[in-house]
């Protein structure tokens, strides 16, 4: 059996603070949708003021890079994913945008995915209409090239181009038509300034001031703010059309826009990537189980594993809209023939996945019961107690905990004779006061899924002995797995965790003390409407607090 270690510690949630990125420097030189539930207004009152933000540039995260690079130049391209890695900040890839920083290796990098995606673009006759809407006259066009890289810094940028910033994209398209003799070659280099820009790499949000005394993001920054939350890539022409005409900064204009953003099928894939986020599924891409342990461990089990909490997910929100607290009860789930295979249940298709109901009687359901959080949240050759109840406190309940004092031995006894079980070697463990102050908010959860090994799959003894899988959770006795799942989906700190995570994911930045009290108002309204997971998005994407700015510093 492995022992836990400090590093089993690891907070699934850390903060990091950064100052203001230093680009903001250079920065600075018609159809109406219909109703929709997710709009339905709960019985609270007016939203509190708020004291917003700071703004901050965010860097695209690599999948919103590769989206709205082809949402703007076409679908079919090969994208690098060798560009600047993201990092997350309590667990949370969009809060690491604000604060990483952009290596000279990184800038390389987006210089050769420019000229790379440009040149297919180039070579694909469809590609190249749609980039270049003119035919040159010449070899150097400059009226063409202003047309063609009006219009596309225009979607690239999020906001229109100055004259200055036009002359100049021109100006270099010229003098590399002249050089090269070809006017598309040409083209090639002005365009692929545009895509090197930090006005395309970054999410330039500074707002300005709003005529009555506070600052509010402007409309070209709303719509960049509304695309990237709700659908994790680009603005569409619609949406842009909407800023350029001043809708974005009023009430009717933004609601009309966030509805129509909901209603679109790219809602789901946006929902899917806070999903991934939010419960630390691209971790998934790396996991880690000793094939001699675990004999359905391979290559295909971490995709398959995320994947079906994915789906999941996104039925309860999309399909069912049902309460997003049922994500712990539940045994509706979506299984392809290798997680069928973990769960010992018939395969629900013979080809990828479906949805089907686990047993009434069975001993698994809910989010708790799946291998995504089961793997994860456990070592590569056994389980772990600390892993699974910290991963329940910090992000399911947004409970922090602090990490154990520098030395501290935290390793839970290897397992023998009068030991031979998990609870009795956590029992000795919390024997020691410097290790029960926090180990006893964790463990007492993490028993109650040791009938799952470290794949996830189901086990009724450990080392010759019955396990015992009752616990705690803040004083309230479970018997097993599922009354662990009851009491989280009950628990009072449940919904409003999910309301501050998705609060942080969608302002890309760790709450301040001015918001608190307009999440608590979002957390009320988000229990009012059944805690349904497409109100709270659309409540969020609405908010104050999405559409007002700090004071810049």
């Amino acid at each position: 059996m492995t022992n836990v270690s400090q590093s089993d510690w690891r907070p699934a949630r850390s903060v990091v603070h950064s100052p203001l990125p230093m680009l903001i420097a250079l920065l600075l030189a018609a159809c109406e949708p219909a109703p929709d539930p997710a709009a339905e207004t709960p019985l609270r009152g007016d939203a509190p003021a708020v004291s917003p933000s700071v703004p901050v540039l965010k860097r695209l995260t690599l999948a919103q890079y590769g989206n709205s690079i082809h949402d703007l130049l076409g679908d079919e391209l090969l994208v690098s994913t060798r560009l600047e890695p993201d990092a997350a900040v309590e667990g949370l890839v969009q809060l690491g945008a604000a604060v990483n920083a952009l290596s000279s290796y990184g800038v390389d990098q987006y210089e050769a995915t420019a000229y790379d995606v440009l040149e297919q673009v180039m070579a694909s006759e469809s590609l190249r209409a749609r980039l270049v809407p003119c035919t040159p006259s010449a070899t150097r066009d400059d009226a063409c090239a202003r047309t063609a890289l009006s219009a596309f810094g225009r979607r690239a940028w999020r906001r229109p181009l100055s004259t200055a910033e036009t002359d100049r994209l021109v100006e270099v398209a010229g003098v590399a038509a002249d050089t090269l003799g070809d006017f598309h070659e040409g083209l090639v280099y002005g365009a692929a300034a545009v895509l090197q820009s930090p006005n395309f790499v970054y999410r330039v949000e500074l707002g300005e001031d709003d005529g009555a005394g506070g600052r509010r993001y402007t409309d070209w920054e709303m719509a960049t703010r509304v695309s990237y939350f709700l659908w994790n890539t680009t603005p569409d022409d619609e949406l842009l059309a909407a800023a350029e005409a001043g809708e974005l900064t009023t009430d009717a204009g933004l609601a009309a826009q966030v509805d129509r953003l909901l209603a679109d099928e790219r809602a789901r894939e946006g929902l899917r990537t806070f999903f991934t986020d939010m419960l630390l599924l691209y971790e998934l891409d790396s996991l880690n189980k000793d094939p001699n342990v675990f004999v359905h461990m391979s290559s295909e089990v971490g995709p398959s594993a995320r994947e079906e909490t994915l789906q999941g997910l996104d039925w309860l929100a999309f399909e069912d809209e049902g309460d997003y607290r049922d994500i712990f009860t539940t045994r509706t789930t979506f299984l392809d023939r290798k997680l069928a295979a973990v769960y010992g249940v018939p395969a629900p298709a013979r080809e990828g996945f479906a949805m089907t109901e686990l047993p009434d009687d069975g001993r698994r359901r809910g989010l708790l019961g799946q291998l995504s959080f089961l793997a994860l949240q456990a070592h590569p050759a056994g389980t772990s107690v600390t892993r699974r109840g910290l991963f329940v406190r910090e992000v399911l309940l947004c409970q922090p905990m602090a990490p154990p004092p520098a030395g501290l031995n935290t390793a839970i006894p290897e397992a023998t004779e009068d030991a031979p079980t998990m609870r009795d070697r956590v029992e000795q463990h919390l024997s020691d006061p410097s290790c029960a102050q926090c180990h006893q908010f964790t463990d007492l959860i993490g028993l109650g899924l040791e009938n799952f090994d470290g794949l996830g799959v189901w086990r009724e003894e450990e080392n010759g002995v019955v396990i015992d899988p009752s616990g705690d959770v803040d004083g309230a006795p479970f018997a097993d797995a599922w009354g662990l799942a009851g009491l989280l989906r009950d628990h009072p700190d449940t919904g409003p965790c999910f309301a501050k995570t998705l609060f942080q994911y969608a302002n890309g930045q760790i709450l301040e003390v001015g918001e608190v009290e307009l999440l608590d108002w979002h957390s009320q309204g988000f229990e009012e409407a059944g805690h349904r997971v497409k109100f709270l998005l659309r409540d969020v994407a609405t908010s104050p607090g999405f559409r007002q700015a700090g004071e810049i510093e």
